[in-house]
């Protein structure tokens, strides 16, 4: 079976019950937590088909790892990124670009978390 480079993904938080919110509300979904090996590590994990195609992830506090606004980007799945997009500001978070073309790819828009991460949001109309 072809598989996409990308199989698990992490954003680290300071604070969860924060990203919770902001994530739940920007996205219109509902974050799962997950059992850890150790009370150190707190999980909430996005909604995920394994089946399907795309990488699964989370959230993340833990011991030694912080946000960043200067690493990996990931891009969430949108039927159209502007409407995410409008609510993050309400949500705690920054619009750091808005919606814009990347021509044959779709649109994109790109917003800063509760954490200081960047995130993007993606559509491809």
């Amino acid at each position: 079976m072809s598989r996409n480079p990308v199989g698990w993904f992490e954003i680290y938080v300071e604070d969860l019950e924060r990203a919770k919110a902001f994530y739940e509300a920007v996205l219109n979904i509902e974050l799962t937590r997950l059992d850890t090996p150790t009370p150190e590590l707190q999980m909430l994990a996005f909604p995920a088909d394994l089946e399907a195609a795309g990488a699964a992830g989370a959230i993340v506090k833990a011991e030694g790892c912080t946000p960043s606004g200067n690493g990996t980007l990931v891009y969430f799945s949108c039927q159209d990124c502007a409407d995410e997009a409008s609510r993050v500001e309400a949500a705690g978070g920054k619009i750091h670009k808005p919606k814009f073309s990347i021509g044959p790819y779709g649109f994109i828009a790109l917003a800063v978390d509760t954490e200081g991460n960047v995130i993007g949001l993606h559509s491809l109309s």
